[in-house]
């Protein structure tokens, strides 16, 4: 699935099980099967978005591909290098390549630290630049996210949750990282401030060819900034095409589920709402076959005993159905 010569990342058959543990031996009893095999790849200045409802694995996907969650197997390569086993010493460099952007704005940022330190933090860390240096840094890093520099010397609790994410996002671009993974990054926002960190971004991008991975379970979001969309469930990918494909030929019941769910704006395209029977299964057990069978009006006998491998029905285009 690579979207150019060399993809910025490249993941293949990631997967993180977490074990559970009972008792007062604290013995092993099961895993959860957080992330369960996905590859996908991102070039340079694209954006993936990766969508699916709570407790799909989205987050641990992003974190695992950060190995800020050691993944338990498979393969991830940063502009063709692979540092899935490498040390932390030798890991170092690529940090510099790969940052995050968290959910949460106001958890996500120390408290007790001013937000020009918060932001001139990883030049300090990595030790890029000298402190008069990095106070130029920090200014222009608080003006190109929209930030006054006076507001430097203010602590988080100072600034709204729309300018706490702009921090955020500084701290992120700190180090001209050439891949941002985004967790739900703008889903603790007001609708109208969404709309502005959203655009904020994609100028970013467009400046400086930067590859994000944006994670969210809202399609509607999803739409406005990525390239190509990875639709998750159970800790699999049930469907990868680029966003134009996925927004008018979607092919598994579960994107045409999240889809009916998102308002048109369009009189001429018209929609039946698909409620969804049932729960996300438990991750600590999933249905055997498809993961998708019990909660699918299509499901037939070899759903439920078979998984679908994700197959390719048009150019671009894949999906994890028996029924496509």
């Amino acid at each position: 699935m690579s979207n150019s010569n060399m993809p910025v990342l490249a993941v293949r058959d990631l997967k993180k099980h977490f074990p559970v543990k009972k008792g007062l031996l604290r013995r092993t009893v099961g895993q959860v099967y957080a992330v369960d095999g996905i590859s996908f790849s991102i070039g340079a200045g694209e954006t993936l978005g990766l969508v699916g409802e709570s407790g799909c694995g989205k987050t641990t996907a992003g974190r695992a591909v950060l190995r800020l969650t050691e993944p338990t197997s498979g393969t991830i390569e940063v502009n063709g290098t692979d540092i899935t086993h490498l040390p932390k010493a030798e890991l170092r460099p690529y940090r510099r390549q790969m940052q995050i952007i968290f959910q949460d704005p106001f958890s996500s940022l120390n408290p007790r630290m001013v937000a020009g330190d918060i932001v001139g933090e990883p030049l300090l860390v990595h030790g890029v630049s000298s402190k008069s240096e990095r106070a130029e840094q920090v200014a222009a890093l608080f003006a190109r996210v929209g930030l006054r520099p006076a507001q430097m010397a203010n602590y988080p609790h100072q600034f709204s949750g729309g300018q706490r994410q702009r921090i955020g996002i500084a701290r992120a671009l700190a180090l001209g990282p050439k891949l941002i993974v985004g967790d739900e990054p703008v889903s603790a926002l007001d609708v109208s401030i969404q709309a502005q960190v959203i655009n904020l971004l994609q100028d970013l991008q467009r400046e400086r060819q930067l590859s994000y991975l944006f994670i969210s379970h809202n399609l509607a979001v999803v739409e406005h900034i990525s390239h190509h969309i990875a639709v998750m469930y159970l800790g699999r990918i049930v469907e990868y095409a680029d966003t134009r494909s996925i927004f008018t030929r979607a092919q598994h019941p579960y994107t045409e589920a999240l889809l009916s769910a998102v308002p048109v704006p369009d009189p001429a395209i018209k929609r039946q709402k698909r409620v969804l029977q049932g729960d996300v299964p438990s991750p600590v057990k999933p249905p055997p076959g498809c993961h998708f069978h019990t909660r699918c009006p299509y499901a037939v006998a070899r759903c439920k005993v078979e998984a679908p491998p994700l197959r390719e029905i048009a150019p671009g285009h894949h999906v994890s159905c028996h029924l496509r």
